[in-house]
């Protein structure tokens, strides 16, 4: 029932780009580590790179999981699922990293996201997933449900931040600057927002 693809194109890149959520999940390399499994929402922050690479944009929020784990060992999964339609779920295995504020790369990076306003949710990186298995599978046992729209919360509660006060918020954060098992996570002081245009 499952199938393994060599490249994210056609009708996979569709499925991927259309999906109004995701999940990505991570773990430390230390046996008792912290796995961790996100949800990931927000309409465009999301984009497919090329057909080995994938992106997304990573939030304001109250740890930084993914990020210290990517930093210490890269391993990363993301998964889509199929609410409507036609039972699917999509899996992307991969290496990903990081690109924090401060990165060259970071401004080409951005341009790729044109869909959402990133001043408005506390923007601390990029995350990159190069992909070394695209697998998916039948998704029968997922339910059907409805999308009715993004909320608008985390925008409204991060969009009063500056450069300034986004670094005092993560810096008050238990698992931010470090993760919950002590890796290095967000590095501190946030850099300034890259200008665009």
């Amino acid at each position: 029932m499952g199938k393994t693809y060599e490249r994210i194109e056609g009708r996979l890149r569709e499925f991927i780009e259309t999906q109004p959520m995701f999940f990505t999940a991570t773990a430390p390399l230390a046996g008792d580590g912290t796995v961790n499994l996100s949800p990931k929402g927000l309409r465009g922050c999301l984009a497919v790179l090329d057909e080995q690479t994938v992106a997304y944009l990573d939030f304001a929020g109250s740890n930084a999981e993914t990020i210290a784990h990517l930093r210490e060992n890269g391993r990363i999964t993301l998964m889509w699922c199929a609410f409507t339609g036609p039972p699917n779920i999509v899996r992307v295995h991969g290496r990903g990293e990081p690109v924090f504020r401060d990165d060259p790369r970071f401004p080409d990076l951005l341009a790729h996201f044109p869909d959402i306003d990133t001043t408005l949710h506390g923007l601390r990186a990029i995350i990159v997933v190069h992909a070394r298995l695209i697998r998916d599978t039948c998704g029968y046992a997922v339910p059907l449900m409805t999308y009715d729209t993004d909320r608008d919360l985390h925008g409204r509660r991060f969009a009063r931040e500056d450069d300034t006060s986004l670094d005092a918020y993560f810096a008050g954060k238990d698992d931010i600057a470090t993760s919950i098992d002590g890796l290095p996570g967000l590095p501190l002081p946030l850099p300034p927002t890259p200008r665009t245009g």
